[in-house]
């Protein structure tokens, strides 16, 4: 039965964990486009801005949605365009597989916001994975992945 610690374990997973992990994927983008020689801006959430510098944005509703976006990378060609797109991906799966590798090894011990952030960590990949348009010419991670592929296509940029 769903119980009131259950709704207090739900609202600390909805409003830190998964935050956090959309934190992390959009790091792991913003890591490759800094590394193909491109600039990013970062927004984490949706409604009013609550704190900005530089690149990196915070709206009032972190919880909802985060995205990155990029101005033409230095090094340009299907394989950067594929590894900044899988970079998200890239970062939730390695930090889950990092975080198991410290528990099992004995580094940290198993606890449930670590179970948890894991659980999110790989729901989250393989959401992104799924081929999706969202509309005016945005594409989920792996749909662009597949368009970079296979038809050479590369998203829209920023200016």
């Amino acid at each position: 039965m769903f119980g009131f610690r259950d709704f207090i374990g739900f609202l600390w997973a909805f409003l830190l964990i998964y935050p956090i992990v959309s934190i992390v994927h959009i790091l792991g983008h913003a890591c490759f486009v800094r590394m193909f020689g491109g600039k990013f801006k970062v927004a984490v959430g949706r409604g009013k801005v609550m704190f900005e510098r530089g690149p990196f944005t915070i709206h009032r509703m972190y919880f909802l949605d985060s995205y990155v976006d990029y101005t033409p990378l230095k090094w340009s060609n299907c394989i950067t365009h594929f590894f900044v797109h899988a970079g998200g991906v890239v970062f939730n799966l390695g930090s889950t597989f990092l975080l198991n590798y410290l528990i099992a090894n004995g580094y940290l011990e198993p606890k449930a916001v670590f179970e948890k952030y894991s659980y999110f960590s790989i729901w989250f990949a393989t959401f992104a994975l799924l081929p999706v348009e969202y509309g005016d010419g945005k594409y989920s991670d792996g749909l662009s992945m597949y368009l970079i592929l296979r038809y050479k296509k590369w998203p829209r940029y920023i200016d």
